[in-house]
Formats: structure tokens, C-alpha cells, sequence
């Protein structure tokens, strides 16, 4: 892992984010189950799943988190791009990714402009901060858009296997399950354990103090 030393300008909103990396490989993704007919509307928006279908590939080395997590989420929108190709339009350098600004342009650049960048400034996500990444969530996933986020620190899925990234990383959400209780994580430096499921609001704690593209 390497912390960015370098961050972000300001954006329009005052954004400031800073990036990070770190290293490892994969697995393939899952196909969401349909709601059956009998469900009821209520019950099929809190207990809808879905997952989006991606072209996953692990990070080669430390600082390629930023350019791995981005071809991911462009992967599941038909854009084959290399992560090298990626990369030299995010400005990686060893350094890292400098923030969810660079991400969210690139996936502007190429995808028509659809992304948004949304920072959670606390250090602990509040509630409301909470619910805005639940929805930005499922109309990004629901809308075929996987959301590219920036996290720091560490926290456990719902298997209770622990992920750690203090010095800071990129990875994608590519799904939602339980109306977005839970958030499938496609992790591109996590070499045994590609993608994951995690609660939402420990989602949410990761991206504190940073930013996501959705």
C-alpha cells in the first residue's frame, strides 16, 4: 500500500479528496436472481438483488488500485479498455490515483458523461450520508454503472473476513441485495477474495473522509 502524497484541487463544490493503493487478484462475478411475480412491490424493493456483470482483473502492482477499479466498472459498460490505458488518462503514477475527481472524468470521458463525484467529508459517514450512497447505489447499478470509490482503513464483510487499506485504495461496487442493505465489492488487490459482499453502512465508514463516482 502507498499513500497518495499528492491531493486533488478543489472542484465547484469545495471537493477534496485524496486517493491511495494497494495490491492483489480475483474472481468472476454472479448473476442477480429476478424477483419472482408473487413478490409484492414493497417487499421486491427492500429485498430486490442485483448484480451487474464485470470483466474482472486484479491490479498488477501497488499503485494501479485507481486504473484496475475503473476498467472494472467500464468492463460491465462494453468499454474494453488495458489498465495501462486507463491509467495514462487518470494520471497514475506510483503515487497512486490522486481522488474520485480523476475517476469520476474518466468514466465521463468515456461512458457519455453520466458519472457524478459525491464526498462524505466526516469521519464517520453520518446517516443521511448513509442513505445518499444507498441510492446513488441502485440508480447507478439499476442504470447498468458500476461505482468506482475511494476508501481508506479497515473493516470486515459480511463473512467477517477483514479487508485493510490504511494507506488508502480504489475499488468498484458492481451490486446491491436486501433494497441495498448489503453492497457486492469487486476488490482488485484482494488476490484470494475478489468480490464481496458488505453491509452499507461499513461501506459508507470506508469511503469517509473521501469520495466515489457513481
Amino acid at each position: 500500500m502507498n499513500p497518495i502524497v499528492q491531493k486533488s484541487g478543489l472542484s465547484v463544490a469545495g471537493l477534496l479528496v485524496a486517493g491511495g493503493c494497494a495490491l492483489g487478484p480475483a474472481v468472476a462475478a454472479q448473476a442477480a436472481p429476478a424477483p419472482t411475480a408473487s413478490t409484492s412491490s414493497s417487499q421486491t424493493e427492500r429485498s430486490a438483488e442485483r448484480v451487474l456483470g464485470i470483466d474482472y482483473q486484479a491490479q498488477p502492482n501497488f499503485y494501479y488500485c485507481g486504473p484496475a477499479a475503473t476498467r472494472i466498472a467500464l468492463s460491465a459498460q462494453g468499454k474494453a479498455l488495458s489498465q495501462d490505458e486507463v491509467a495514462k488518462l487518470l494520471g497514475t503514477t506510483e503515487a497512486g490515483t490522486a481522488s474520485a475527481l480523476d475517476t469520476t472524468r474518466v468514466l465521463n470521458e468515456l461512458t457519455g458523461g453520466k458519472y457524478r463525484t459525491t464526498e462524505i467529508r466526516d469521519s464517520v459517514a453520518r446517516p443521511d450520508q448513509v442513505e445518499q450512497l444507498r441510492r446513488d447505489v441502485l440508480a447507478a447499478v439499476d442504470a447498468g454503472r458500476p461505482v468506482v470509490a475511494n476508501i481508506k482503513g479497515t473493516t470486515v464483510d459480511t463473512d467477517g473476513n477483514p479487508h485493510s487499506y490504511e494507506g488508502g485504495h480504489y475499488l468498484t461496487l458492481v451490486g446491491y441485495r436486501d433494497g441495498g442493505d448489503s453492497i457486492r465489492v469487486a476488490d482488485p488487490a484482494d488476490p484470494a477474495l475478489g468480490e464481496y459482499w458488505m453491509s452499507l453502512p461499513k461501506v459508507a465508514n470506508w469511503i469517509a473522509e473521501r469520495g466515489y463516482s457513481s
